[in-house]
């Protein structure tokens, strides 16, 4: 079997990456409310969703929280907006910093993105990946710790030399700033939106997720593609299929994602080898979504572990095949 060295690879993260690498909630903890309210005006929102989850909960014991987003954006508009504005917010809060007595997310080429312990370890994790080996990266991931740990240089959403809404570099000098050009090679496809997307515009930082008006798809069983986001999807689908080999970090398979796993499933028929990292991994739902690949799998490393590294030579501590 030709090594991951020789041939295109692919890299898809989900919730679990973000966890691992910056402890940002997993579905299941999306709803501990540790988030900071920067006015009144947040804290009546977050009072409110508390209450509803509270009521929910007690109406669903054992429920889950993609059950309840799922009803909530189903559900009234006040509902609807309120929950996706939460959901937001709380992946936004860890990277909002203060700035001349005012709040700001992190940019994508802050200098201060580098304090961030998460962002650091985000980034000595993809280090270990070269432009020229990887077909592109996909996640289903809303928060922006994949862009803070390449830089514009280091990536773009499929379309080479993209102008960016918002700060360059120095956030302290907003009237020098012009749009942020992409010159990373590098494709990232965002299956689920992102904190930085709105109807309009990328931007260079998290403002979306903070007003709450992101370009976003809350979890919840999806059968189709959704339209608005149709480009990233076609997106990840030539990244998928440009791969032989799929490093896959943090992804849960859950079975209501049926659109995404149909997708892998097609997009990556062609696929050699699929090395699932993961606490829990889902080996046999990876048997089953590329049944002619040779399934791998392994603990998410200790910081700073050359995965990458010992996938190409297969000797990959405590892996095993499926």
């Amino acid at each position: 079997m030709p090594s991951p060295e020789a041939e295109p690879i692919g890299l898809l993260v989900g919730a679990g990456f973000s966890k691992w690498a910056a402890d940002l909630p997993l579905a299941a903890e999306l709803f501990d409310f540790n988030v900071k309210p920067h006015n009144q005006r947040d804290a009546k929102k977050l009072r409110f969703i508390a209450d509803l989850k509270r009521s929910w909960d007690e109406q669903n014991p054992g429920g889950l929280s993609e059950q309840f987003v799922s009803d909530a954006t189903r559900s009234s508009r006040p509902e609807r907006e309120s929950v996706t504005w939460y959901i937001t917010r709380r992946l936004s809060d860890p990277f909002i910093g203060t700035m001349l007595g005012g709040t700001q997310t992190l940019m994508i080429d802050d200098r201060r993105k580098l304090r961030h312990e998460g962002i650091r370890t985000a980034q000595g994790f993809l280090a270990q990946f070269s432009t020229t080996m990887m077909s592109g990266a996909v996640t289903t991931n809303y928060d922006l710790l994949i862009e803070y740990a390449l830089g514009t240089g280091g990536f773009n959403y499929g379309v080479p030399k993209q102008e960016f809404k918002g700060r360059g570099k120095n956030p302290w000098f907003p009237w020098q700033g012009t749009p942020v050009t992409m010159t990373g090679t590098l494709r990232l496809a965002k299956l689920h939106g992102s904190l930085s997307w709105d109807d309009k515009h990328c931007y260079t930082d998290g403002r979306c997720g903070v007003r709450g008006d992101a370009l976003v798809l809350p979890p919840g069983p999806e059968k189709a593609p959704p339209r608005t986001l149709r480009s990233t999807w076609k997106l990840a689908e030539s990244i998928l299929a440009d791969c032989r080999h799929l490093l896959i970090f943090g992804f849960a398979f859950n079975p209501y994602d049926e659109a995404v796993l149909d997708l892998l499933a097609t997009a990556g028929s062609n696929l050699r080898t699929v090395l699932l990292v993961d606490t829990s991994p889902k080996t046999a739902l990876g048997r089953r979504l590329w049944p002619r690949a040779s399934i791998l799998d392994c603990q998410p490393p200790p910081e700073g572990q050359p995965v990458i590294e010992a996938w190409k030579n297969h000797r990959i501590p405590h892996a095993r095949r499926a």
